[in-house]
């Protein structure tokens, strides 16, 4: 019974060193891989750091990459733009001169019904966003400054709200980034396309759940502000510009592709992140992502 104890000992504590041994090199169990641009990181340096990595991914298997575009795109254009990647979750932004308004994580099987079915979820969140704002306003019977304040901000966050809806019902042009999965000559494919601003391949990815992904936006062309461009709209309640919280991982791993499940039969709702805080964007690519409130604006947290 001694010799049997030992040698279950043994074997137990072979089989950690060889899992301690299997793990990548600053790979730790939970820990999260960013990929991406970070605030104060000059936009060019990070191209030029990505197409240097793109170019000597050799004959690796298929690989996680981050693609950003050089301007936004619409839904329609984006099956010829990825062919022969597997397309795991889109990106977008409503694109207004005088805001920054919130970016939307859609989850992707198939091309472009997916992403159209986002907008308009997203277009539904924007509606429910421009009534509180609306409601907020209209319960203040205050005519001090701070009052007057408050309302002015709660008005124009409502328009801006109303000005997403219907760019989004619109099927608008506002696509800038995907997570794609595919082989080394096809992401070298796609970074050599007009459109393509930056494929940022993540080897070290192994799956969604553990990754964040940053996508710079394309009209970033300097380096990333590390404060946010618009202030934050007050709130009167808890629920309306709330605290950020922590990011929602994706439940997706390594075997993501982009044809629909059959059992699939609605469009899942898409992840809203806040217009308030620098871009940064954790994993969420599943059938059934958590929703972050589309009532409120939400969360976003780089490589």
């Amino acid at each position: 019974m001694t010799g049997v104890a030992l040698a279950a000992i043994t074997a137990l504590v072979s089989a950690l060193i060889w899992a301690d041994h299997e793990l990548p090199a600053g790979e730790s169990a939970g820990e999260v891989v960013r990929v991406g641009v970070v605030e104060g990181q000059s936009v060019g340096g990070y191209s030029d750091a990505a197409k240097h990595e793109v170019e000597t991914l050799g004959t690796a298997g298929d690989t996680w990459a981050l693609v950003t575009l050089r301007s936004y795109a619409s839904p329609s254009s984006l099956p010829a733009l990825l062919a022969g990647a597997a397309v795991a979750q889109v990106y977008t932004r409503v694109p207004l001169p005088d805001a920054r308004t919130q970016v939307t994580r859609i989850p992707v099987y198939q091309l472009p019904a997916d992403v159209i079915d986002g907008m308009l979820t997203a277009a539904v969140a924007r509606d429910q966003e421009e009534a509180e704002y609306l409601r907020l306003s209209e319960a203040l019977s205050g005519d001090g400054r701070n009052e007057r304040r408050l309302r002015a901000a709660y008005q124009s966050a409502a328009r801006t709200a109303a000005q997403e809806a219907a760019a989004y019902r619109a099927g608008c042009d506002c696509v800038f980034a995907v997570v794609v999965r595919a082989a080394p000559d096809v992401l070298s494919g796609l970074a050599a396309t007009p459109l393509v601003r930056v494929v940022d391949p993540a080897p070290e990815v192994r799956q969604l759940d553990k990754a964040e992904f940053r996508p710079p936006l394309p009209e970033e062309t300097d380096t990333v502000s590390e404060q946010p461009s618009a202030p934050a709209v007050p709130s009167l309640e808890a629920g309306v510009a709330s605290a950020t919280p922590t990011p929602i991982p994706s439940s997706i791993e390594a075997a993501v592709t982009s044809a629909s499940p059959e059992s699939s039969t609605t469009a899942a709702p898409p992840s809203v992140f806040p217009s308030e805080v620098p871009l940064a964007v954790p994993s969420a690519a599943d059938a059934s992502p958590v929703r972050d409130g589309y009532s409120t604006p939400s969360e976003v947290s780089g490589r």
